[in-house]
């Protein structure tokens, strides 16, 4: 393979389904040091001219040819299809994933989208993150004691009368490789006093499991083979 110019990065398969956030961090590093690029975009989408169409929409590459990062969040949207996870679940237990090839080059863009905007919400980079969808209304000492889920309220509690409010239930159960976060960012910090920015920081990570389910629902939408 290095005859022929190609570049092989080995990822275990455990740390695709338990480490998953990670992985893709270290392969966007990996794919900016090889491949010489020094930002990175949100997303890459070409308008029908072959250029890109605002800078929001990221890379300009020479010549209209897309940028190694939107190769990356093509990668990352079909590693995040819940389709494709449930395909592929016994292969992916025992051997590194396989990305398939494209059907075509709106499909490809629709995934670099989609991919590029759910990298930037895991990286708590996109101003998504900042749309607080909860509220921390109740004043005390901020210990973490006794956690518990209030599903019919959305609230989560961290001690018998301080609370986040307005929590999607979905957010609450949702699973990152084998835990869920939420959850367990929380019983990590049992028995500690949360901060102004440990506050705000968990509200952002509400919203990015929230977004990151409706995200995946919107890739399910798309053909992938």
């Amino acid at each position: 393979m290095k005859n022929l110019g190609l570049r092989v990065y080995r990822i275990a398969d455990a740390d695709v389904k338990n480490n998953l956030d990670n992985v893709m961090l270290g392969l966007e590093r990996y794919v900016v040091s090889e491949y010489g690029e020094t930002a990175t975009p949100p997303f890459g989408h070409p308008s029908e001219g072959g250029e890109f169409a605002s800078p929001e929409y990221g890379h300009h590459s020479n010549g209209g040819e897309f940028a190694p990062i939107d190769l990356l969040d093509y990668i990352y949207a079909v590693l995040h299809s819940p389709t494709y996870r449930e395909k592929y679940k016994e292969f992916l237990k025992i051997d590194f994933p396989r990305v398939p090839y494209p059907k075509d080059r709106d499909i490809f863009w629709q995934l670099v989208k989609l991919g590029g905007e759910l990298r930037q919400i895991h990286l708590l980079e996109s101003p998504v993150v900042n749309r607080y969808i909860t509220q921390y209304p109740v004043d005390g000492d901020n210990m973490v004691k006794k956690i518990r889920f209030e599903p019919d309220l959305g609230r989560t509690y961290i001690n018998e009368t301080q609370y986040f409010d307005h929590v999607p239930e979905v957010a609450w159960n949702f699973y990152i490789g084998g835990y869920q976060a939420a959850q367990k960012w929380l019983k990590d910090r049992k028995d500690r006093k949360l901060e102004f920015d440990d506050i705000l920081h968990y509200q952002k990570i509400i919203v990015a499991l929230s977004e990151t389910d409706r995200i995946m629902k919107e890739i399910d939408l798309i053909e992938i083979e």
